[in-house]
Parts: structure tokens; C-alpha cells; sequence
């Protein structure tokens, strides 16, 4: 049976959608952009958009009991490929061996304007 996982400590949801679902050992968490929850701000550049939108993660992993070493897969989606290599740096710095598998894609655009959305599966 699927559970609904939910904090303020992460941006709400702004459609019919859940921040994340847990259904058995596996938690889905919908892509989060770089919105401090606290204020409703988006950080400049990607680098600290990055940072924010993993801090995002973080805080829906505990409210499941999880942590970064929980997760198994992630999505990030860039506003533009030549931000990789900035996103990566970030990104590297709060995930250890083994590595989740990941895809990094560019898309057109993004809620709000932002320049990367990441989206995460976890497993117990």
C-alpha cells in the first residue's frame, strides 16, 4: 500500500501531486527545484540551486527515515547542458560510493525558471 510522505521542511507540493510515496522498502520523491521552503526564494546560479534543491531531498528522506545513502536513482533535469559540470561539482559532495545510478537530461524549461530539477528514488 502506497503512503504518502510529506514535510514543511521541503517546498509543498503546487499541484496533484506528493512531494514523495513510500511503497514497501521504496520511497519515490517527486523532482525538487531549488525553493527554500522557509521563504519561497530561489537561490542564484546553479551551483547554490543545486545545494538547495538537494537540501530538499535531505529533508524528505528523514521525514521516510531515510538519508542520502538511501538513494538508489535520481533524474537531474538542467535548463542547459553547459551547467553540468557545476551542477556535478555540488552534487558530488553529498552522495558517497557506491554512487546511485543517475541520468542528467536538458529540457526546455523549468518550474519558475529554475536551472535543474532533480528527482529521486530511495530503498530501505
Amino acid at each position: 500500500m502506497k503512503k504518502q510522505i510529506s514535510t514543511s521542511n521541503a517546498p509543498g507540493a503546487i499541484g496533484p501531486y506528493s512531494q514523495a510515496i513510500a511503497i514497501g522498502d521504496f520511497l519515490f520523491i517527486s523532482g525538487q527545484i531549488p525553493v527554500n521552503p522557509a521563504d519561497g526564494t530561489v537561490p542564484e546560479g546553479i551551483k547554490a540551486q543545486t545545494a538547495q534543491s538537494i537540501a530538499n531531498i535531505k529533508a524528505i528522506l528523514s521525514e521516510a527515515g531515510m538519508s542520502m545513502d538511501n538513494v538508489i536513482k535520481t533524474t537531474v533535469f538542467l535548463a542547459d547542458m553547459s551547467l553540468f559540470g557545476e551542477m556535478n561539482e555540488v552534487y558530488a559532495e553529498n552522495f558517497t560510493a557506491p554512487y546511485p545510478a543517475r541520468s542528467a537530461v536538458a529540457v526546455k524549461e523549468l518550474p519558475k525558471q529554475v536551472l535543474v530539477e532533480i528527482e529521486t528514488i530511495a530503498a530501505k
